[in-house]
């Protein structure tokens, strides 16, 4: 049985969660727009790699939070369990996203 670690209530048996696909899918703007075709793009299809993968899953059975999940698909390995909105972790092989720089905002009174 594989234990999935619940970034809110630690590790847990696999039949606590539900599998809920691929991570990081942006919904459109405005979907009213979009042409059926386009429409069905969004809805089904889905990256479905072999190797390290990130996921949604929901503790079903536990806290019902959502949270992301880095896994291999072929081992089952789990490298990463973050929150909704934490940033990415590298997969292995992966570098690191660059951190992005705080906006900066004009002084008052500065001189342009």
């Amino acid at each position: 049985m594989l234990l999935i670690p619940c970034p809110y209530c630690g590790e847990r048996p696999e039949i606590e969660f539900s599998y809920g696909g691929e991570a990081h899918i942006a919904r459109p703007q405005n979907p009213a727009s979009l042409s059926d075709t386009q429409w069905a793009e969004f809805l089904f299809m889905r990256g479905n790699q072999k190797g390290a993968f990130r996921e949604r899953w929901i503790h079903t059975h536990g806290c019902r939070r959502w949270f992301n999940m880095l896994r291999d698909t072929t081992s089952h390995e789990i490298y990463a369990v973050y929150k909704i909105g934490a940033p990415k972790p590298p997969a292995p092989g992966e570098k690191p996203a660059a951190a992005k720089k705080p906006a900066t905002r004009a002084r008052k009174g500065a001189s342009k």
